[in-house]
């Protein structure tokens, strides 16, 4: 009868335990992953049939803070880079398609293997700070895929489509990068604080 007793407080003991071992988990904190959605980072919303998610762009400001334009007539402008408390820079902007033909973006995509899933994307943007002379490259989730706009479709002559990029930040006293993206020329812009 006294084993009984004990095996079953002993039993309790531990499913109690792992109650709130479960419970705990399931309340977790913020965490280092990347794989929880940040409130402050853009939202995912379901591009439908294929089954993947794309995010959608941040609000564009009111003055662009940079204009480039490729030797091919695509033209792409910066309209805000916005420093996160996250930890974070998001560049969000437009490309411009001025080439007079259907233009697919394939090669701004870079050639990270890791990011090779990523198509027709601005996964291989990257920003430059001369200063401290480093390079962050864009921020991408445990399955590769990029923190930015992944384009659906060619652009037609004369199309504009919006964009976004999410790279790590710079550290606080870098007030200034470079935007890069393929053979376009690099984009100086200056990097606000956000919230």
């Amino acid at each position: 009868m006294r084993r009984t007793l004990k095996a079953r407080r002993t039993l309790s003991a531990v499913a109690i335990a792992a109650g709130l071992a479960l419970t705990v988990a399931g309340c977790g904190g913020e965490g280092g992953g990347q794989d929880k959605p940040n409130a402050s980072s853009p939202a995912t919303k379901d591009t439908g049939g294929d089954g993947k998610t794309q995010q959608s762009p941040a609000p564009a400001g009111d003055k662009d803070l940079a204009e480039v334009k490729g030797d091919d007539g695509i033209g792409l402008t910066v309209t805000s880079a916005v420093r996160d408390s996250g930890g974070f820079v998001t560049i969000s902007g437009k490309v411009t398609n001025g080439s007079g033909k259907i233009w697919t973006p394939t090669s701004w995509a870079g050639d990270e293997s890791e990011l090779a899933g990523n198509s027709a994307s601005m996964a291989g943007a990257s920003l430059v700070d001369q200063t401290g002379k480093k390079k962050y490259l864009i921020l991408r989730d445990t399955s590769g895929r990029c923190l930015c706009t992944k384009f659906v479709g060619a652009f037609q002559a004369s199309e504009e489509r919006t964009f976004y990029a999410q790279f790590p930040a710079p550290p606080a006293s870098t007030k200034s990068v470079e935007f890069q993206i393929a053979d376009m020329p690099p984009a100086t812009i200056d990097i606000s604080d956000g919230q």
